[in-house]
């Protein structure tokens, strides 16, 4: 509909797959004049748990832990790090090294974190590299929230 591929909200098809299927590179879409279709998913904030969402790096993850110690509660946390608290209280999953897998619990997980009762989520911020473009996406939106 705009007259060039452009890729609105990356997923599990990376953008060199689109592209590769296009034969030709995608645009970016703040280069296209025509506005965003509307869609839930392409919402800022969208994706979100009832708790609030941070994205941190792991060593500003277990930064926090340390500084909160023992008394850290209603905290859960998602990394892909081994991370340690002093507190009994803090819910932690191991978020996959992969990031197909970790796009396939990323839900489960945010609403899990919700039903025990969270009311922070510290996730550790995925890489930056193509395959986990489609899950930073959906974490960024979580946190927009």
């Amino acid at each position: 509909s705009r007259g060039a591929p452009v890729l609105l909200r990356p997923g599990a098809i990376t953008r060199d797959q689109v592209e590769a299927a296009c034969g030709e590179p995608l645009r970016d879409k703040a280069d296209l004049a025509a506005p965003d279709p509307r869609a839930s998913g392409t919402l800022e904030a969208h994706y979100a748990p009832d708790a609030k969402v941070r994205l941190m790096d792991a060593k500003a993850l277990q930064s926090a832990l340390d500084v909160l110690g023992a008394q850290a509660a209603h905290i859960a946390v998602w990394a892909r790090s081994p991370l340690k608290s002093r507190s009994q209280r803090v819910l932690q999953r191991r978020m996959p090294d992969d990031a197909a897998a970790a796009a396939q619990q990323l839900f489960a997980v945010l609403r899990g974190f919700d039903a025990e009762g969270a009311k922070l989520i510290w996730i550790e911020t995925p890489p930056h590299t193509p395959e986990w473009e489609g899950v930073r996406d959906r974490l960024q939106r979580a946190a927009a929230a």
